[in-house]
């Protein structure tokens, strides 16, 4: 059991059985690999077993394995890889996508070898996986190279047990496999000319110009409609990401693994590149070319391209031909094809390095559909995630797979790709769900979605599933203090909440601790414009006397009756995210957010680094966070002409200190040391750094994300483990 089909297993096998001089069979079934052996007795079996362990290939992922004695039925002679069992019980993993292997890339940069600049170049170690695959058992005639038959060269490599190509379902070359629209030349020279370009890549299209060329750049954010959001930039080799980035050996090691995800590194200054990449950042996502037709980009003069989404903001990226066609044609200036379907679509992963551990800010190509272990058998569930950087999550036997990331689901055709993937990981995983999990608010898509489904449904708290995320990725069974920082999520009493204390368990919660509410004046206006949040906190402050303080000029002409609205709330809300968008909004670093996010970025990219005091704040006996003190001060500050960099510094260390002040009386009163951080908020490194510190030193045992993003990228993990913790309560 694992993800032992459609990484070179059954090869493996077969080599070590013959090395070993084994009579047998390996077969692909339904619930991973079988292998039958004629031994002499239980000795041999478990010194094979434990050969297999120790040298699987480097893709596989053993979990579990089970021996049995049976008769022998028929005579063996020799081993074989027997055929893939069609229809048989039981479920295997599937593999993610996998990044081109040194060897592969090395034959398409040899002129002698005849798979020199062959754009679809891979091997057992490398190569598509979870993209092209639309049914179990992995064999070519369950994935989209279905229609490729091989070539004689290409067979002989597949039916070759000392050749790396041995059963390689992807098999092809340029005489019998896949081909691009246009030639790598023709490509190179649009790039290189300032054209964009979409490219039918892995997992869908991306977009792609060159990153030097600031025209371009900025022609496809106004294509885009993409606001300030910063650009990911592919980069041809390390050396070249050196030149550009601080890299440590570690986000090397990100970058060129096999998931080759999208780093966030610091940018070296001043910038190279052009800069609207990553408008008032400093840092921006890096990758290294992670497919054939990549690398090959990168052969002339270019070192440096934009490469995004190939997609209009908000939508999903689209994968066949005809939907680029469709969609893409007002994008890019031309529309590279090619003729091997992708059957699912994958996003590129967004990762960080940090304090010796990988954090995954987006969960997609490279990592998905890899199983998260729950740590003991689970009913079937599925969970609808949230509405913001949705993912969902299936459960089978004690694993929890956690779908690609889906995107914002805000429109049709978000939830179109939503249920397509859905029906497919159901399809591959044989998913048949006893209980629909969705997130507590009424109004979120995935609620509604839910609410039409047959099967009986459970609503959680948000937050609730933002810390329990975190329990299940890290194996804790026991009660914990959450802390749950976001931008917004529906709370028990229908308003807004996201900076909460919650004491923890996988069936429950109690709200132990939040911030003080402010009026949400505008509903989501507010979570875009910061400086309606900035006026909530200004009038919480002072009253109505906050009109006279000296405010920037969108908080000073804002209308009367906007200062009506603040004296009758309808909607209030007790979020981090949004007291991170009123600090940004007082200190001019952002007043409104073109992108999810912005103005905390801006306010952490300003921090200084130096060692400040924490502002004042409050804890009343009913749990609530006071900020007025702080924001009073902050006010002082700036009319004393304190920088925006002094005010992020003060601002970061008084979240830290409020976090372990509050964690600190909860201890008190409830006996719980173990404290989990969650939520979107805390993708701030320096914010986790400082929390993590001032806990431990506490004496804290803190508990952070890495497996799943903290955002609601992995809301739906949270949601999957309470709902099976449920199902085990009441027995069902």
């Amino acid at each position: 059991m694992g993800v032992v089909q459609g990484v070179g297993f059954r090869p493996f096998v077969k080599t070590l059985a013959d090395k070993w001089s084994l009579c047998g069979e390996v077969t692909n079934i339904g619930s991973g690999v079988l292998i039958e052996i004629e031994v002499s007795g239980q000795e041999q079996v478990d010194a094979f077993v434990a050969a297999v362990r120790a040298n699987a290939p480097p893709v596989a992922r053993i979990l579990s394995v089970n021996s049995q004695a049976v008769d022998a039925i028929r005579a063996m002679t020799g081993f074989e890889i027997g055929p893939s069992e069609t229809g048989a019980p039981g479920f295997t993993l599937v593999p993610p996508d996998l990044a081109t292997c040194v060897d592969c890339l090395r034959e398409i940069g040899n002129p002698a070898d005849r798979r020199f600049g062959y754009a679809f170049t891979n091997c057992t170690n490398c190569g598509p996986r979870y993209s092209i695959i639309h049914g179990l058992p992995y064999d070519r005639r369950n994935i989209t190279m279905e229609p490729f038959r091989m070539c004689v060269e290409c067979t002989a490599e597949y039916v070759n047990p000392q050749d790396r190509r041995y059963h390689a379902e992807a098999n092809a070359c340029p005489v019998c496999g896949p081909r691009l629209s246009d030639s790598i030349e023709t490509i190179t020279s649009a790039l290189a000319n300032g054209e964009i370009v979409a490219l039918k890549s892995l997992g869908g299209f991306q977009l792609a110009c060159c990153a030097f060329a600031t025209a371009a750049v900025e022609k496809l954010r106004s294509r885009k409609k993409r606001g300030n959001k910063p650009f990911a930039v592919m980069m041809a080799n390390v050396e070249t990401v050196r030149r550009h980035c601080f890299a440590g050996p570690e986000e090397i090691v990100l970058l060129s693994g096999r998931a080759a995800p999208i780093v966030l590194l610091r940018l070296r200054q001043p910038l190279e590149m052009a800069a609207g990449i990553a408008p008032g950042l400093s840092e921006a996502g890096v990758m290294l070319p992670y497919t054939p037709m990549h690398q090959l980009l990168f052969g002339g003069p270019l070192s440096c391209l934009v490469m995004t989404s190939g997609n209009s903001s908000e939508e999903p990226i689209a994968i066949s031909n005809g939907e680029a066609q469709d969609r893409l044609r007002g994008l890019a200036d031309r529309v590279i094809t090619h003729d091997r379907d992708i059957c699912t679509r994958v996003d590129d992963s967004v990762v960080r390095y940090h304090a010796g551990s990988l954090r995954i800010l987006r969960r997609s190509r490279g990592y998905a559909p890899s199983p998260i272990d729950l740590g003991r058998e689970a009913g079937e569930v599925l969970a609808c995630g949230g509405e913001l950087k949705n993912t969902f999550c299936i459960t089978k036997g004690r694993y929890a797979i956690l779908s690609q990331h889906i995107g914002d689901l805000e429109n049709y055709e978000t939830l179109e790709f939503y249920e397509e993937a859905l029906r497919n990981l159901q399809s591959m995983y044989r998913s048949k769900p006893r209980l629909i999990a969705h997130d507590l608010h009424p109004d979120y898509l995935t609620s509604r979605w839910a609410e039409r489904q047959s099967l009986p449904k459970l609503p959680v708290q948000h937050h609730h599933a933002h810390i329990v995320s975190c329990m299940a990725e890290n194996g804790i069974q026991d009660r914990v203090i959450g802390v749950a920082f976001d931008g917004t999520g529906y709370g028990t009493d229908g308003q807004i909440w996201g900076g909460e204390f919650l004491l923890c368990e996988f069936t429950g919660f109690q709200r132990m601790a939040h911030l003080r509410p402010v009026p949400l004046v505008g509903g989501d206006r507010a979570m875009r414009e910061g400086f309606r949040m900035a006026a909530a906190y200004l009038f919480d402050a002072f009253g109505p006397d906050y009109l006279r303080l000296p405010l920037p000029s969108q908080i000073a002409s804002l209308p009367r009756a906007f200062d009506q609205v603040l004296h009758q709330p309808s909607l209030m809300t007790s979020s981090c995210g949004r007291l991170f968008d009123a600090v940004a909004s007082l200190a001019g670093v952002c007043q409104i957010n073109t992108y999810e996010g912005e103005a905390a970025m801006l306010l952490e990219s300003a921090i200084g680094g130096s060692s400040v005091e924490a502002y004042e704040f409050t804890l009343d006996r009913g749990g609530s966070i006071d900020t007025r003190p702080m924001f009073r001060r902050i006010v002082s500050e700036l009319a004393a002409g304190h920088s925006a960099v002094h005010i992020s510094d003060r601002f970061h260390t008084t979240i830290s200190d409020m976090v372990s002040s509050t964690c600190r009386v909860i201890r008190d009163a409830s006996g719980v040391n173990k404290v989990c951080l969650s939520g979107g908020v805390f993708q701030n490194l320096t914010l986790v750094d400082r929390t993590a510190r001032v806990l431990a030193v506490a004496g804290f045992e803190v508990f952070t994300h890495s497996l799943v993003p903290p955002n609601d990228g992995g809301l739906a993990l949270g949601q999957a483990a309470i709902a099976t913790a449920i199902l085990e309560r009441e027995g069902a």
